[in-house]
């Protein structure tokens, strides 16, 4: 399962591959970055954090949802 960080840096909002060096997406704000992230996820499966400005893990997302391997909250 590949994994993805929904970060904040200077230019805005981006999600990017764990261990990538360039951003997939870009965006000004927090919820589109979610709703493009929403998108693009759609036919992949994957793990996507989503930090909080400060950097702190606010929320992670599976998909497809039925691919999480364990039930848990979120």
């Amino acid at each position: 399962m590949k994994n993805y960080h929904i970060t904040k840096d200077s230019d805005g909002w981006k999600l990017k591959g764990q261990g990538a060096e360039r951003a997939t997406i870009r965006a000004d704000t927090k919820a589109e970055i979610v709703h493009k992230t929403s998108e693009f996820m759609n036919d992949k499966v994957g793990s996507v954090k989503i930090h909080k400005e400060d950097g702190k893990i606010q929320e992670e997302r599976t998909y497809q949802r039925k691919d999480d391997p364990t039930k848990s909250k979120g």
